[in-house]
């Protein structure tokens, strides 16, 4: 059977009118045409549906069983089809995101509660998880998308350029480096200098060699998350470079903050989605606000 939706729809409003000419109007038809589909819907279901007398049209026995199917049809497909346009028009969705430790705790709340404001009814959830875990919940499909720096990726993900923000020095305040405008990479590691583990501290080695032809990174103190670095340097334990999405937390301890030059070392961000899979609207449209709010973070 290849029974069409404009034949239910015909069925329907024939039944609940009880005349072709009120059932034709109602759908902005011909008599004719509405006639025609529901000739078209009998032959397919090999029934008649209606008992058709020249001053109502009743619905047969089947016609009258058919009624209330066709009726749940059609009341799933329309609930479909407004809860599609609830997704189109960002009345509904959910956004699920993973971003590293220290993004998660600076840039995303006030991301989050911008996107907020603007669509209350799509909901946000966000994993915040150590960077090498990024790549993989976006592979496994537990997160529409995710935010990370530079990596090596599986065929099934896809990376997009998101920012490429300079590193800047964060040292305690009345420090010796405060009375500068700007700190250079060698003047920065001549104090105790606190770095991340990894491939963290291991790129931005490579980075400043190729830059500078020099080995310039002999940390001090190496530990795992930025936010425990930055807590070292409030303490009165060395300086560290950070990128710009950590002010949040640089303020909070009222530390101080320059651009790092000579040489200027950027790292690059990317968004990473399922190659085969597009993201929902919801998710488009907060990619497309995060790209929007994230324009300020590409200076020191």
């Amino acid at each position: 059977m290849d029974i069409t939706l404009r034949q239910l729809r015909a069925f329907v409003a024939l039944a609940d009118t009880g005349s072709f000419t009120r059932a034709a109007e109602t759908l902005c038809i011909t008599q004719s045409a509405l006639s025609g589909l529901i000739k078209e819907l009998e032959a397919q279901l090999g029934v008649s549906l209606v008992d058709r007398s020249t001053r109502r049209n009743n619905l047969s026995a089947v016609g009258q069983e058919f009624y209330d199917i066709a009726c749940g049809l059609l009341r799933e497909l329309d609930r479909s089809l407004a809860h599609i346009d609830d997704l189109k028009r960002l009345r509904a969705g959910v956004v699920r995101m993973a971003a590293p430790q220290l993004m998660s705790s600076t840039l995303m709340p006030a991301a989050m509660a911008a996107f907020n404001r603007q669509h209350p009814q799509v909901e946000i959830y966000l994993a915040d998880c150590a960077v090498e875990d990024v790549i993989n919940r976006v592979a496994l499909g537990q997160v529409d998308f995710g935010i990370g720096p530079q990596r090596a990726v599986p065929t099934a993900v896809a990376a997009s350029p998101f920012i490429a923000p300079p590193f800047i020095a964060v040292f305690p305040r009345g420090h010796a480096l405060q009375k500068l405008r700007k700190v250079r990479w060698r003047e920065l590691t001549k104090h105790s200098l606190i770095v991340l583990e990894g491939e963290f501290a291991e790129q931005l080695q490579q980075d400043l060699l190729e830059s500078s032809g020099k080995r310039m990174i002999s940390p001090r103190h190496v530990v795992t998350f930025m936010s425990t670095a930055l807590s070292l340097v409030n303490a009165g334990m060395g300086v560290t470079a950070c990128l710009p999405y950590a002010r949040p937390l640089i303020d909070l301890y009222r530390l101080e903050a320059r651009p790092l030059v000579e040489p200027e070392v950027r790292r690059h961000f990317f968004i990473y989605t399922r190659r085969y899979s597009n993201p929902s609207p919801a998710a488009e449209a907060f990619i497309e606000s995060l790209r929007s709010g994230a324009t300020g973070l590409e200076t020191g």
